[in-house]
């Protein structure tokens, strides 16, 4: 049955309103616009895959390799998943706002960057083969599942693909980051005069500071949000003291804690010797890193059904069981 003129254009309107909502509460940016380019298969910084190659792409095993996975947490955060369903893997859970707790950092700043410098630094001599940096709640916006759940990507992680390329996002679907989140010199001239800027307006001065030796880059892409995958050689690339600079310049910034965190989630894959502009293809992705080979209709951008960006950045109380309008999601996962 054909809907109406004026039911379609409601239906376009809701839509385009959700959307705003949620990426006005990602970016806290006080109403700016968010520009993104249009993607192609022909983009310089993503495989080409048609749909017959990808699916000759076969699942990699685990094998035994060694892995740890660290944590940003909150007192109040449950990490109960982690310790019930995870067995295999060493856990360094961080409790930044517990300077009782075994495992803490210097000042509660930075988000997440804190904890994965702090690590970094204490570990450099004695680090394993292999590291998961992740967020301490399970569900999340921005987990690369229908259901936004951490654990069914998790299980599913291979750890021969992130040994054989050195560092790997845990996302694979482009929005939010891809194929450009950043634009640093024409950014750093958009910021508005009377308004708090946001990360986009200071990753030119910033990443100057980070890296005094390396040219602000025209373009900067990479998949939020922070959650990611690295090894001990890709660590060791740089020296030591390459980490400890980072961390004085986040607690010396006097940047917003938010704009500061963002600043090094979008540095994150520089530091580990990515290009400024770094989108795998999204189909190759869940393919070789989580084993998902089934996935169908997938493109560089994502892959039907797979990740759906979520009316706001909470999810609603009771999730996954139930929904945004409280109906009964007839989930019947593990929790």
């Amino acid at each position: 049955m054909l809907l109406r003129r004026g039911h379609n254009r409601w239906l376009v309107f809701c839509a385009a309103f959700f959307a705003g909502l949620f990426l006005f509460a990602y970016y806290g940016d006080n109403g700016a616009s968010i520009r993104r380019m249009t993607s192609t298969s022909s983009s310089p910084w993503a495989a080409d895959l048609t749909a017959t190659s990808l699916s000759k792409l076969q699942p990699q095993h685990n094998g035994d390799a060694e892995l740890e996975i660290i944590v940003a947490a909150t007192k109040e955060e449950n990490v109960t998943w982690l310790h019930d369903y995870l067995l295999d893997w060493p856990k360094n859970i961080y409790v930044v706002d517990d300077q009782q707790a075994a495992l803490t950092v210097l000042e509660n700043k930075g988000r997440e960057a804190m904890v994965v410098l702090t690590y970094i630094i204490d570990r450099y001599h004695t680090l394993p083969a292999n590291m998961l940096f992740h967020h301490a709640q399970r569900f999340q916006w921005h987990n690369d599942d229908p259901d936004y759940d951490a654990l069914q990507l998790l299980k599913r992680f291979r750890v021969a693909h992130l040994a054989q390329h050195g560092y790997v996002n845990l996302r694979c679907a482009w929005i939010l980051g891809c194929p450009v989140e950043i634009r640093p010199l024409v950014d750093a001239q958009s910021a508005p005069e009377n308004d708090i800027p946001t990360a986009k307006h200071i990753y030119s001065e910033a990443f100057a500071e980070l890296f005094p030796d390396v040219a602000v880059p025209e373009a900067v892409g990479v998949p939020c949000c922070s959650q990611f995958g690295v090894t001990r050689e890709t660590v060791r690339a740089r020296p030591r003291d390459d980490y400890v600079r980072f961390r004085e310049w986040l607690l010396a910034s006097e940047l917003d804690d938010a704009i500061s965190g963002r600043v090094f989630e979008y540095a994150w894959h520089v530091i580990f010797n990515k290009k400024p502009v770094h989108c795998p293809h999204a189909g190759e992705c869940y393919c070789k890193q989580y084993g998902m080979c089934d996935r169908r209709d997938c493109d560089n951008e994502g892959c039907a059904g797979q990740y759906d960006l979520p009316k706001y950045s909470n999810l609603p109380e009771g999730w996954p069981m139930f929904g945004w309008d409280g109906e009964d999601r007839h989930w019947s996962g593990e929790l």
